[in-house]
């Protein structure tokens, strides 16, 4: 019979488990995005993290009272800024200028991170990141030659 209609809480057996297969076929999509997501963060994150270790280092090595100090004072202030913030390095690379520590001048830290990322191998991402930060840090114009501030 055509014009014949169904009561209005009568379902269609054509439509049944419908709903049910639709959300079979889309979740492995909402995974994908959400990892994509955990992707995105884990990588601006691990960005942040070193740039603020830059600074540091930048710091560190600005006060120090010779060119040679300076380098190895701003490396380890890196590794030690970025140790318990979550970002591991396969290969972490501080590139210091100390530009001669002269009063005035500025002191340049050039942190490269490779970061790990094979955790999330479902994107089929590659395996690592690598993340550059730098930083500079003017030398206190008025401190001694030691790096220590004057009286």
């Amino acid at each position: 019979m055509t014009g014949e209609t169904t009561p209005a809480g009568a379902s269609r057996d054509g439509d049944r488990g419908s709903a049910t297969t639709e959300l079979v076929l889309i979740m492995p999509v909402l995974v994908l995005m959400l990892l994509f997501l955990v992707l995105c963060y884990r990588i601006s994150d691990a960005k942040l993290q070193l740039a603020d270790a830059a600074h540091q280092a930048a710091r560190a090595a600005s006060i120090a009272p010779s060119p040679a100090e300076a380098i190895t004072d701003a490396r380890a202030t890196a590794q030690s800024a970025l140790t318990g913030t979550g970002v591991t390095c396969q290969q972490l690379t501080v590139a210091t200028d100390p530009a001669g520590l002269a009063p005035g001048a500025l002191v340049r830290v050039t942190l490269t991170c490779t970061a790990n990322l094979d955790d999330l191998a479902l994107l089929g991402t590659p395996g690592a990141a690598t993340l550059h930060a730098t930083s500079t840090s003017p030398v206190d114009e008025f401190g001694d030659l030691r790096g220590q501030a004057a009286p």
